[in-house]
Formats: structure tokens, sequence, C-alpha cells
């Protein structure tokens, strides 16, 4: 079944990005954000935005959902006379959420039972990727949903492999999310002791980028937003903080013990007075913060 149109649910940092690059890709593009001042941002990147979310539910051929928190993705996928009521055509969601795997899993099974499909879809790469089309993209869901759902998979991101069944994507979107908030913590003390003995942590991070400390953290991130102070990734702290609070649940359900991630999981919290929620995430390697993860 061919996709034309796509519908985008959340017009934010990344969905406003998702459907943008869609649009210079060839699709018809629906957006809507519960907030409509962001309407017109979406009308001069040539999306049509809609004032009612039932309008983008019904019309379109394939759906993008890019929301906070599981229980608005929730909302979206049940809301009255929406999604569940469609029976013209099947209809993938492609969730970029980062959400947890039992919620996922359960719309996933009503959304099939109504002739749709969920791909749990999270992604890497940040506001850039998304306007850029170059996300890398975790996708969990049936074989079939995947297929039918490439072109859009395609037109987003650089990489988006078929991980497993629904709730895969999720899974390794929060293990990847754990690794990034401990090494956020580790890089920024590391650099901090840099500094303190003497060598600046400008040049530390140069030579550890050539050798086995290095992370996404240090080889991008502290570049780019750490070093030079912007702290502008447009991540915030408090999705962080969900992200890790979310992979910390999964690990409890699982009866597995982390004791360092629990330690970040608790440095993370303590630390919300001088990096409050609105505040880049990229704010916890700063090396120059004396409190530092106290």
């Amino acid at each position: 079944m061919a996709i034309e149109t796509v519908g985008v649910v959340g017009l934010g940092n990344m969905g406003l990005g998702m459907a943008a690059t869609l649009v210079r890709k060839g699709f018809r593009v629906l957006g809507y954000d519960i907030d409509p001042a962001r309407g017109p941002a979406a009308a001069a990147a040539g999306v049509t935005p809609l004032d009612a979310l039932g309008d983008v539910l019904r019309g379109a051929d394939a759906l993008v959902f890019s929301l906070p928190l599981a229980r608005d993705v929730e909302a979206v996928v049940t809301a009255e006379d929406g999604l569940l009521a469609r029976h013209d055509r099947k209809v993938v969601v492609v969730d970029t959420s980062t959400s947890d795997p039992g919620t996922t899993r359960r719309l996933a099974e009503r959304l099939a039972a109504a002739g749709h499909g969920l791909l749990d879809a999270p992604v890497s790469g940040g506001p850039s990727g998304a306007a850029e089309g170059t996300l890398t993209m975790m996708i969990g869901g049936t074989a079939a949903d995947y297929a039918l759902a490439r072109p859009v998979l395609e037109a987003l991101s650089a990489r988006a492999p078929h991980v497993g069944p629904s709730g895969a994507g999720n899974i390794v979107k929060l293990v990847n999310n754990l690794l990034v908030a401990a090494h956020l913590v580790t890089t920024g003390e590391a650099l901090r002791l840099s500094e303190a003995a003497g060598l600046s942590a400008e040049e530390a991070v140069q030579v550890v980028n050539t050798a086995t400390g290095r992370s996404a953290v240090s080889e991008a991130m502290v570049p780019r937003w750490v070093v030079p102070g912007t702290f502008d990734s447009g991540f915030s702290a408090g999705l962080m903080r969900k992200d890790l609070r979310l992979a910390l649940d999964l690990a409890a359900a699982c009866a597995v013990d982390l004791p360092l991630a629990a330690e970040v999981g608790r440095i993370w919290q303590r630390t919300r007075a001088r990096i409050p929620d609105t505040a880049d995430f990229t704010r916890m390697a700063d090396y120059r913060d004396r409190e530092g993860t106290r």
C-alpha cells in the first residue's frame, strides 16, 4: 500500500525536523501539536498544520509520533474517533518517542486488533539528525509492518535496523541512553581531574579520543557543546532523567541488579537543583562546575 501522506504528531525539536525532512523527501505531511504556536513554523517548513488531532489520525497513510511520555503515546493511539476507528486501510505508526516496552507491546496488540501496526522506533541523532534525515532508528515490531513503513524510515534515517519484535527498539534505546547518562558523568569527572592536575580538558580529550577511553560523549558532545560552553544540543536534562528512570524501572522489572547504573540515577537526581530539567543534558559533563556530581 503506497504511503503518500504522513501525519506527524508532536512538532517539537525532533518532530518538526522529521516533518520537514519528510516534506523534502516528497511526502505530503500533516502535522499536529498540542501547542498551536508550533503551527507557523510547521507551515514554513511545508507541513500542513491541523488544529484537530483526529484530522491527522484519520487523514494519513502512515503516522510518526514524537511525544514526551508513554502516556502521551497511549492517549494519541486511543483518541476517540481516531486511529482505532479507521477501517479504510492499514496504517503503521512509527513511534519515535522513548517509551517503556510494556506500554508499546500493549498498544501494538490493540492496533493490530484494529488492523493497524505499531513500530517502536526511538531515535539517536538529535534535532540536527532529524532535520537532515540522518537519524539512527532502532526498530521493534513485526517484519510486515517494518516493510510497509520502510519508505518513511528510509526518509528519516541513515540507519534503521529491525532489531526484533515489539518493544525491542525501546529496549535498545534505554540501554543506549543508560550508557550515555553514565558516560556524561564519568567524562565530566575525568576532565575535572585533568584540569585539577594541570592539563586542560580540551588537551586531554583530544588524546582520549584516540585511545580506549573515548565515547560518543567525548568524541562529539564535549568538543561541540561542553568545551565551548554552548550547551545547546536540543536534548534536555529532564528527558535524560526520564529515559534513565525508564531504564532503571526496566532493570527492576527484570530483577537485574545494576549498582553502578543505580548510582548514576542518584547522581542525575541529586544534581537537579544545579542542572534543572529545562537545562541541556550535556551540562552533566561540565568539568568547570566545581560542585561536579555532588
